[in-house]
Parts: C-alpha cells; structure tokens; sequence
C-alpha cells in the first residue's frame, strides 16, 4: 500500500501509512487569537479522522484544545511529557481522547506502525512565561515508510542522528510572523536540515497559512515566500531529495525506499 501524506496547512498533516491515519498537530481554526488564515479554506471534517494523533510542543497552534475537541471519541494522542503539568484540566476538557505522554526515544506501537519520539530544538512551554516542564518533539513513523515529522525546530548537531534513515521529511520552513527567532527553520535552514537528513522525499510545512491581523502589509514575503524559497535551496543543497510543495489540501504520494 503506498504511503500517501496531505497537508492541510499551518504544520497539520495527515499521513496514511499501513492502514493508519496519523494526523500531525491539528489546526483547524479560521483565527487564533491574533492570527488568522489566510490561505486555504479550512480542513473538511474527514481531515478530522485520525487513529493517533501526534503533537509536537504545547503552543497552541500545535496543541489547539477546540481542534483535538473534533476528533473521534478513542483517538490515540502522543503528547510531550508534562503535558498534564503543564495544561491543567486537559484530560477534563478532552475526555475522549486516550492520551500517552512520551519522551525523546519513546517508541509507541498503533497498529502495523511504530511512532518514535525524537528531540527538537525549540521552546516546549505552553506559554511564553510558563513552567518548562514539557520538551518540543519530532516524531518518527515507521511503517511501510519512515516519515519524519519535525514539528516545530531549529538546527542541532545531533540531528541526524536522532531521526535516522527516513524515506519522508515534513518540514517547517517558516512561521506566522515576520520574523523567526531562535528554535525555528526559515527556508535556508530547513535546506541544511534536509541535507543532514537525506530523505527521499521532502514536504514543507508551517508557512502560507497564518498572518497576524492587521500585519498584511509587513513583509508580505515572509508569508508567501517559504515554500518556494526551500525548494529552491533544496535543489542547491539536497539535488538528490524529492521535494513537494503542495497546496493546502493537496495530498501526494512520495518517493519510498522499495
């Protein structure tokens, strides 16, 4: 069965792999607080249907309470450890979700695959000012592919490494302001970050999707821009990696290890 990975924006993703939904940090909101979408009309309700649900670090556009508040009662979410800590009353509000709180090299099985938690670089808070007790993650799913999903990250040494030979690479290449400080990919870093990783096939995520209100005319190319910009290094750094630059909704099949 191939392997078959739709981006629906912003860094939600839908992998099917094996006979497994896998929907990435879930986002299916118009606004969020000053932000709004931009681009792409909202997710349909099949989006929604996942059998685990991987989230990356506790921001809220990656943990969004009324997006995980859409999926079926008895879907499986893997969220950093610490996330009970760190978003009181979660499990209250989300009672019909089955959560596991893993770690960097937690290896959980749903169904035929096997998703790994792996490091990233990047701030786990909930909150600007709140306690550190969760760490941001990638995830690794192994399965009839090994897909890499990145969250949110910057550069590390340790890279490559921690996330091993991968068919697939889904990754951040932008932001949802104008400028991306510290524990963050711009498109030239996601490039280098590729090379590292040498996948087959490459997606980039996280850009083109949320601009804050009133900031339209701000550096309107930091919006547009990402995407286009990753391939193109991408073609300078990684000439032997597949890249996809897919529309929102848009799904492909990349090119797997046979």
């Amino acid at each position: 069965m191939p392997v078959e990975v739709t981006w629906w924006g912003h860094a939600t993703c839908t992998v099917e792999d094996s006979g497994v939904r896998v929907l990435t940090d879930p986002l299916f909101a118009r606004r969020l607080a000053h932000l709004r979408r931009r681009r792409g009309a909202l997710p349909p309700p099949g989006a929604a249907v996942a059998d685990v649900v991987l989230v990356s670090h506790l921001h809220a556009d990656h943990l969004h309470l009324p997006s995980l508040a859409r999926l079926a009662p008895g879907t499986r979410a893997l969220v950093p450890r610490g996330t009970a800590r760190s978003v009181p009353g979660i499990a209250r509000r989300l009672p019909h979700l089955r959560f596991t709180e893993v770690a960097p090299g937690d290896e959980i099985p749903v169904g035929d695959l096997v998703v790994r938690a792996v490091p990233a670089l990047h701030d786990g808070r909930r909150l600007p000012v709140g306690p550190r007790h969760s760490p941001a993650l990638g995830y690794v799913v192994s399965g009839e592919a090994r897909t890499y999903f990145a969250g949110d990250t910057g550069l590390f040494d340790t890279m490559a490494a921690e996330v091993g030979d991968v068919d697939v690479a889904l990754l951040p290449v932008g932001g949802w302001g104008p400028y991306l400080g510290h524990g963050h990919l711009d498109a030239g870093r996601a490039a280098e970050a590729l090379a590292r990783i040498a996948p087959r096939s490459a997606i980039p995520v996280h850009y083109g999707t949320y601009w804050p209100i009133g900031m339209d005319a701000v550096r309107p190319h930091e919006f547009h821009a990402p995407g286009q910009e990753f391939v193109r290094h991408a073609a300078r750094l990684a000439p032997a990696v597949a890249v996809h630059r897919l529309l929102h909704g848009e799904r492909v099949l990349p090119k797997v290890a046979r």
